[in-house]
């Protein structure tokens, strides 16, 4: 096994906890196969659908089921999912989004709200994940989805301890939780917040599951499960409809490319942003910039971040509804605009409220057979704050990602996806793919991608070292509109210096700090070992064999 896997760290507190560095947890490499998640229930989830003769996408829904139950704060059967698929020489992206209610309508909500809703009914559009894992299942799988869900719903029932990542939202997020008499029954019962290691028994969610495996996805888009969770969500004034989950459908299509050096970096296409991490890897090569988030060129890195997200904010939308323009974005001309750009002051404020962004990253990969990266999500924290009790159903809030300005490209229209987060990447190199990539972060994912993908692509750091590396983020993982620069305390001083001399507010996180996503990855070495490593600031493991 090649020691360039090792995670090289000193043990850190961050938020009272203490992070080890445990090299045979962190990172695991193999030479049939390999994946790394958040939480090592998910990661045994994976590595047991292996040994069960599954493939990666078996692994890869295994270990995205478990979260669903363990990780309730970050995602679930009732948000949205993307992935992206390496299979035979060729790759698919699959959009697991969902839509707006059909009879949601902009000018109704700024009668009503004045503002898009951020949590509530009416931040909740319809759940893509179910439909997701059913496509990845039927197209790609080796096992069926039954067998994929089977030890979520164990977990579901009989109970899993708390992660430390889920009591620390619980607490954080409490008083809106307390809100919505579902979530406050199962996250705060008797008013008090679970605590790490107590058991989180979820047994209406079993029961979903179990229907889901059962009768596949028709059970949550076209039956009971799905009747009751609209009916519950209508009593509260949402808009959605059966009709609008009946409509319901993932869409596959191919990735957007863009050549880096000598490799392919893909990414999905737009309602995705994944575009925004090609625009900043082309402006690292056009402008022969130092690879390295903390190296000399990091203040110039922070301004070409802030600009391509801009363009995220001004251009992202359901391409249905709204041209994205692609190819002017990723051209060189745009490339060339960006770096004479970052070499102006930035518009740079502080971030001045802690990041809320939840997500979950999954990559598994597999000697001989497919490779998969997963984006899995409720969006904000606990999604939209409601859980319908009978069904167990946490709700995402994808929806309020949308705007009420007309003149906006994302402004919201009933049965019109919202822009989206969620990206993640795969690299080939000749077709043949070697690193797969996701990872948690808001509207920081192409942030996190570029600063860990620049370590292991140009410098050759191995992934879990890449992964561990101190990290910062322009605007950290929120929403949209805020530039200051988040920095876990142990980013040298000669770079907060930088950042500041650059005109960026800079503020100080923990060490070890969930404010700046954590990532999964997987790759295959150049001797041929298959290698996965999970982000220390999560509960997870990477595994292999």
């Amino acid at each position: 096994m090649p020691a360039a896997n090792a995670v090289r760290c000193q043990p850190t507190c961050s938020n009272g906890r203490l992070i080890v560095m445990d090299r045979a947890r962190f990172a695991a490499s193999g030479k049939s196969f390999a994946v790394a998640t958040p939480h090592r229930a998910a990661t045994d989830a994976a590595v047991a659908a292996f040994h069960a003769g599954g493939n990666s996408i078996d692994a890869a829904l295994a270990a995205s089921a478990v979260l669903a139950v363990v990780y309730p704060h970050m995602c679930g059967i009732g948000g949205d999912l993307f992935a992206l698929v390496t299979d035979r020489g060729s790759t698919v992206a699959l959009n697991g989004s969902g839509a707006a209610a059909s009879a949601l309508d902009a000018d109704w909500v700024r009668r009503e709200y004045g503002s898009m809703p951020v949590h509530g009914p009416l931040s909740v559009s319809v759940p893509g994940t179910v439909a997701a894992w059913n496509e990845l299942a039927t197209r790609f799988g080796r096992l069926s989805l039954a067998a994929a869900i089977a030890p979520a719903i164990t977990l579901a029932q009989d109970g899993a301890p708390l992660a430390g990542s889920v009591a620390r939202s619980i607490v954080k997020h409490q008083e809106r939780l307390r809100q919505d008499a579902g979530i406050s029954d199962l996250m705060l019962p008797g008013g008090r917040p679970l605590e790490i290691g107590q058991p989180l028994l979820q047994p209406a969610l079993a029961a979903t599951l179990r229907a889901i495996a059962s009768a596949g996805p028709s059970a949550f888009y076209d039956g009971p499960v799905g009747s009751r969770l609209v009916a519950a969500l209508a009593s509260m004034g949402s808009r959605l409809t059966e009709a609008d989950f009946r409509g319901h459908s993932t869409e596959v299509t191919p990735p957007l490319a863009r050549a880096y050096r000598d490799l392919e970096v893909l990414v999905p296409p737009p309602n995705s942003q994944g575009f925004v991490l090609l625009e900043i890897l082309g402006c690292v090569e056009r402008g022969r910039l130092t690879p390295d988030h903390l190296g000399p060129d990091a203040a110039t890195l922070a301004h070409i971040f802030q600009l391509a997200s801009g363009d995220r904010d001004n251009f992202l939308a359901d391409p249905r509804y709204a041209p994205v323009p692609i190819d002017d974005l990723l051209s060189a001309d745009h490339a060339k605009e960006l770096l004479d750009r970052a070499g102006q002051p930035p518009n740079a404020t502080t971030v001045s409220r802690r990041a809320t962004g939840d997500t979950v990253g999954i990559v598994a990969i597999q000697e001989g057979g497919p490779w998969v990266a997963i984006n899995h999500s409720l969006y904000d924290a606990f999604g939209s704050g409601i859980l319908e009790p009978s069904t167990g159903i946490i709700c995402h809030n994808r929806g309020s990602y949308f705007s009420l300005d007309r003149s906006a490209p994302n402004v919201l229209v009933g049965a019109k996806r919202p822009a989206h987060t969620l990206m993640p990447v795969m690299v080939t190199r000749g077709g043949r793919p070697i690193v797969a990539s996701a990872t948690m972060g808001g509207s920081a994912h192409a942030q996190i991608h570029a600063e860990v993908l620049l370590a292991v692509l140009d410098r050759g750091v191995a992934i879990g070292d890449a992964i561990s590396l101190p990290r910062w983020l322009v605007g950290g993982i929120l929403r949209h509109g805020v530039s200051g620069i988040v920095a876990e305390s142990r980013v040298p001083p000669q770079v907060v210096g930088k950042m500041t001399a650059a005109d960026f507010g800079v503020q100080t996180l923990d060490a070890w700090d969930e404010q700046v996503g954590h990532a999964q990855m997987a790759m295959r070495t150049d001797d041929g070992w298959l290698s996965a490593a999970s982000d220390p600031r999560a509960d997870g493991s990477a595994g292999a064999g």
